[in-house]
C-alpha cells in the first residue's frame, strides 16, 4: 500500500498485491482472503484521517494497451474536493482530477503518510487482541 503517486487528492491509498496480478479474478486464495480485511482497514484509516462524505474504491489496471498491474485506489472524497471540481461526483470526479495535473503537496503527503502508519498499526493491534 502507498499514498498514490501523481495527481490525485491528499489521502487516496493505492492498495496492490506483492505479486504481478492484473485482476481481481487472478488472485489465489490467500491474497483473496486478505484483500477484503485490507480494503476495510484503508477504508477506515482514510475516513478518520480525512473525513471525507464518500469514501471512493475503485480497481484500476490499465496499460497503454492492455492490462497492467492491479491497482485499487481507496480515495476520500470530501465537500472541499467536490467543490474544487465544480460538484463532480464518481468517474466524472477523477477523470477531472486526474486531467487537472493537481498533485498534493509532498510534505503533505508525507505527513499524511506518518499519520497513516500509525494508525494502521492501531487497527492492526486493535484486530490481534
Amino acid at each position: 500500500m502507498n499514498h498514490v503517486v501523481g495527481p490525485m487528492n491528499l489521502g487516496t491509498l493505492i492498495v496492490g498485491p506483492r505479486e504481478h496480478v492484473v485482476a481481481i479474478a487472478e488472485l489465489d486464495d490467500t491474497a483473496a482472503a486478505e484483500l477484503g480485511p485490507l480494503l476495510r482497514n484503508t477504508a477506515r484509516v482514510v475516513e478518520t484521517l480525512c473525513r471525507p462524505e464518500q469514501t471512493y474504491v475503485c480497481m484500476w489496471s490499465h496499460g497503454p494497451d492492455a492490462r497492467k498491474h492491479l491497482h485499487i485506489a481507496v480515495q476520500p472524497v470530501t465537500a472541499e474536493v467536490r467543490a474544487r471540481y465544480g460538484g463532480l461526483r464518481s468517474e466524472q470526479l477523477q477523470a477531472r482530477i486526474l486531467a487537472d495535473g493537481d498533485e498534493p503537496d509532498i510534505m503533505e503527503v508525507e505527513q499524511f503518510c506518518e499519520r497513516a502508519r500509525e494508525l494502521f498499526r492501531a487497527i492492526s493491534a486493535e484486530e490481534r487482541s
